[in-house]
């Protein structure tokens, strides 16, 4: 295990955001279906070999698809899978056999799939997937959607998806739509949720992919706290449900400007504010940290489904919130953040990957050095965090194999 140790610095500067880690694995399962084509834009990160292996198994007929941790690539591949009438098992490690899948298993159960699991992985899957009527939460996970999205296209007869509760972070789906046209795959959308069409053909096409707006969150978050940052390489147009970063900001008060393809975050006094994280639960790590460094209260409301992420991402920001002196709460669905002075501590970085960039940007504005654990979990999907870090500006030592 890794720790990370920061000192008090500012951030200042240009910073190039690396690909979106969600549209690149859309990307490449799109252009696997279609046989042919490059994306271009893709990181070494641990998700980017986790799609990349999952699609290789598929394409060379192993029998073992090893997911990594990656719970998109869990997701979207299952049914994918099964649409190819593959018998597979699919594994992972990490937290990920501790999240469940259930409802997804017997979704796809209900069209023809055997499936054995435990309702987590491992997973055994047998038999083709057939179309028809797919009814489904809209509350559990979008990625869930967005797998049957990618999947029943291959099928041979009109197939619909049916929500029975509102859909939560849509602009995942709404990703995985414009990502789908991009490849020649049309989707219709209804007011209950989705009819696609079978027998459709994914068109071979050179791709790249856009900027990461979940990324831009940490650097924007340190401008915005203390700094002065122009993150480059985002398009404003885009489906990312993370670009709401900048009202955000906005709102608590920080000093925004946009460009043609850069947003600038500035020092700034910034005031609590009042958060619906229903459609951005990515970016719930920075905002918590940009809570803390407002006046007054922030409350972030609609955080149960961060208690299955990497790791209980509720957990993970109100214990290392409370570690540093800040008076932060949470309850089923919400968390409470007073913002204040705070000092330096040594953090838990709970083996995920947005914890410890988040708390990262926390550890700028402490009046003491901070330590952060399981440092190495930024390689999940961002493996250059800490060299754009310390370009900045920022004093991030890495120290690795700490016992």
């Amino acid at each position: 295990m890794s720790i990370v140790e920061i000192e008090n610095s500012i951030l200042k500067g240009e910073v190039n955001i690396p690909p979106s880690k969600s549209a690149a694995h859309r990307a490449l399962i799109c252009s696997f279906l279609a046989g042919g084509g490059k994306v271009g834009g893709i990181i070494d990160s641990s998700d980017m070999k986790a799609t990349i292996g999952a699609l290789n198994s598929l394409k060379n007929g192993e029998k073992i698809i090893d997911c990594i941790e990656s719970g998109s690539t869990l997701r979207f591949i299952i049914p994918i899978a099964a649409a190819l009438g593959k018998n597979v098992r699919f594994t992972g490690s990490g937290r990920l056999p501790e999240r469940p899948i259930g409802e997804y298993i017997s979704l796809i159960e209900e069209h023809s799939v055997r499936c054995v699991s435990n309702g987590c992985l491992p997973l055994e899957i047998e038999g083709k997937l057939e179309a028809g009527r797919f009814e489904l939460r809209g509350d559990i996970s979008s990625q869930y959607v967005t797998g049957l999205l990618l999947a029943l296209p291959l099928l041979n007869d009109k197939s619909e998806i049916i929500l029975t509760s509102p859909l939560q972070s849509k602009p995942y789906v709404d990703m995985t739509i414009k990502v789908l046209k991009d490849f020649g795959v049309e989707i219709i959308e209804t007011e209950s949720g989705y009819i696609v069409e079978g027998n459709q053909k994914y068109i071979p096409r050179n791709y790249t992919v856009e900027g990461d707006w979940s990324q831009a969150a940490f650097f924007l978050a340190a401008g915005a706290i203390g700094g002065d940052v122009k993150v480059k390489g985002l398009d404003m147009n885009s489906t990312q449900g993370d670009k709401e970063i900048v009202e955000i900001l906005r709102r608590f008060g920080a000093k925004i400007e946009i460009g043609d393809d850069y947003v600038r975050a500035e020092k700034s006094e910034l005031n609590g504010i009042e958060i619906d994280a229903k459609n951005i639960p990515d970016m719930v790590p920075a905002l918590s940290v940009v809570a803390a460094n407002a006046k007054g209260k922030t409350v972030i409301n609609n955080t149960r489904r961060l208690r299955i992420k990497e790791s209980d991402r509720v957990e993970s920001i109100v214990l290392n919130l409370k570690r540093a002196g800040i008076n932060a709460v949470s309850n089923d669905n919400s968390i409470i953040i007073e913002g204040s002075e705070y000092f330096g501590a040594e953090l838990c970085g709970f083996n995920d990957h947005r914890i410890v960039m988040a708390f990262s940007v926390f550890a700028l504005n402490s009046r003491e050095k901070t330590i952060i654990t399981c440092a190495e979990s930024i390689n999940k999907s961002y493996p250059e965090f800490f060299k754009d870090y310390n370009s900045l500006g920022g004093v991030a030592n890495v120290i690795s194999d700490r016992k």
